[in-house]
């Protein structure tokens, strides 16, 4: 079976000297020594200088704790082409998410339709870099500062994209990711917040850890966030691998792009000035009708692609919108991630793509 993503397995031995560590010290969780360390290592990784780190369970609860500092009960501009979880969250925090249409080529959000959008209860943007393609950053943050609204960006794809020579996370007020087991750099299941405002990092840290800074201190409302000794030690040893992670997934997608019939299909356009990741290759097939035809023919061949993101989030039985949001519904009925995994075999790409050739 060929799925869409394979979790990186690093070397086990590795990863159990880290275990060993964590039985003999008996802290297993509540910031413990591994997660301080995955989080200066993540930085010196980066480098990243003006922003600090807080690690979590997960790449959801840094959203949640942005939106529930900054989101204010108002109404949130943001994306319906991301996973769920961007939505979620805003509805969660008992905020209204207001959709923008995408770019039909970067398939961010369109920073050219936001202004219109903003209503006298909007206290926040939250864009997401979808499959780690960078958003307008500089127009969105003129927009921001124009109407005083904070900037929140779901950068859960994002591990090791830079923008203009920075890591992406040091953009916006807080920026989020996912190390979720599916991700580039993952620890099986974790996330983290970025943000490069003292006042602001100081209560998402105690909004993450029951409203504590400290053993007797509190500072205000939390919940627990916090991400164990083990899976900060999974992203220790993944960490260490990342550079060939990326490069691996760069040569596929790279034979990807020579193989593909691109006169049929589009492929996603990165932002210039980007440095990007290579987490994930989406096409964009000329009709819904191709996309499933293709898809049907692939998984006869024990091929799993996935409709990443179907259906658009304006669809979610939650939501109710009367938005023009063509773009973004028409985008998500012919968008497909193609399988991209670390050490990929060159003859299962060439099988997908003769497949992919031969039904457009």
């Amino acid at each position: 079976m060929i799925p869409v993503t394979k979790s990186y397995e690093p070397h086990i031995e590795d990863y159990f000297e880290f275990v060993q560590n964590i039985f003999e010290s008996g802290w297993y969780t509540n910031r413990g020594n591994h997660v301080k360390l995955l989080e200066k290592s993540i930085l010196n990784k980066l480098s990243i200088d003006d922003s600090q780190i807080v690690c979590m369970n997960n790449g959801t609860t840094p959203l949640q704790i942005a939106l529930k500092l900054l989101g204010k009960g108002g109404d949130i501009i943001t994306t319906p082409f991301s996973y769920v979880a961007t939505t979620s969250s805003i509805v969660w925090e008992n905020c209204t998410p207001i959709f923008v249409d995408i770019h039909p080529e970067y398939l961010t959000i369109d920073e050219r339709k936001i202004e219109s959008a903003i209503t006298s209860n909007t206290t926040c943007i939250l864009a997401t870099h979808v499959f780690g393609n960078p958003c307008n950053v500089e127009e969105i943050e003129q927009i921001a500062k124009k109407h005083n609204l904070s900037v929140i960006y779901d950068a859960a794809h994002c591990f090791g994209v830079k923008y203009k020579g920075k890591s992406i996370f040091e953009y916006g007020n807080v920026s989020t990711c996912s190390f979720h087991a599916t991700k580039l750099f993952h620890s099986g299941e974790g996330g983290a917040a970025f943000c490069n405002n003292k006042e602001l990092f100081h209560k998402i840290f105690y909004s993450h850890n029951f409203g504590h800074f400290g053993n007797e201190d509190f500072y205000g409302l939390g919940i627990n966030g916090k991400m164990s000794e083990f899976h900060a030690a999974l992203g220790l040893t993944v960490l260490k691998d990342i550079d060939q992670i990326i490069s691996s997934r760069k040569e596929s997608v790279e034979i990807y792009q020579r193989k593909l019939n691109l006169a049929k299909i589009s492929l996603l356009k990165i932002r210039n000035h980007s440095e990007w990741n290579y987490g994930y290759f989406p096409v964009i097939f000329e009709s819904e009708s191709t996309l499933k035809k293709t898809q049907k023919e692939l998984n006869k061949r024990n091929i799993f692609p996935r409709r990443y993101f179907y259906p658009s989030l304006s669809n979610l039985p939650y939501i109710e919108t009367d938005r023009d949001l063509n773009i973004a519904e028409d985008i998500s009925r012919r968008i497909l991630c193609l399988p991209l995994y670390y050490q990929m075999k060159r003859s299962d790409i060439y099988t997908i793509c003769e497949i992919i050739n031969s039904n457009l």
